[in-house]
């Protein structure tokens, strides 16, 4: 079966080659010169233009990459720090996270349950729910377990549960 496939390509080159011979040296030359561009165009596409985008795109890339590495190295580190806190009472811990939602004021309600705390806010900005995260997570030791936030304009609206005192 290969060998007939070998004659058959031999066959075939063998016509080609007739024709080849079979064409004026002025279409000769035309044919040749269409192959060469045809091949620097080839060249072209695969592989210089992609090498050239990668070289202009890469110092932005590289910049991206560093900014968020940063971003991440950041909050390891703010991860680590809290890991190593002192744990806060439970109590102690509910006044701070009182103390936090009272400064967004009416569109933040707490309602406890034990060492849970589910909180629903309307129409808190994405800054102050940051502010106010950071000051929970940091002053308090809650941490949040459960989220359903919508953007709602210009804030947000929805419920978090929050776990006081560093318990899960």
């Amino acid at each position: 079966m290969a060998s007939r496939e070998l004659q058959r390509l031999q066959a075939l080159r063998e016509q080609l080659r007739a024709r080849w011979r079979a064409l004026a040296p002025r279409e000769r030359r035309l044919l040749s010169v269409a192959g060469v561009l045809l091949g620097l165009l080839l060249l072209w596409l695969l592989a210089v233009q992609p090498a050239l985008r990668t070289l202009r795109e890469a110092p932005t890339e590289i910049d991206r990459l560093e900014t968020q590495l940063q971003r991440m190295q950041r909050q390891a580190a703010e991860a680590g720090e809290l890991r190593n806190t002192t744990p806060v009472a439970p109590a102690q811990s509910l006044e701070a996270l009182r103390a936090a939602t009272q400064r967004l004021g009416e569109r933040a309600k707490l309602v406890v349950a034990g060492e849970r705390v589910t909180v629903t806010l309307t129409g808190v900005e994405g800054q102050e729910l940051r502010d106010w995260l950071a000051e929970v997570r940091s002053g308090a030791r809650a941490r949040p377990v459960e989220v359903q936030l919508t953007r709602a304009g210009q804030g947000f609206n929805g419920s978090l549960v929050l776990a006081l005192g560093g318990t899960t």
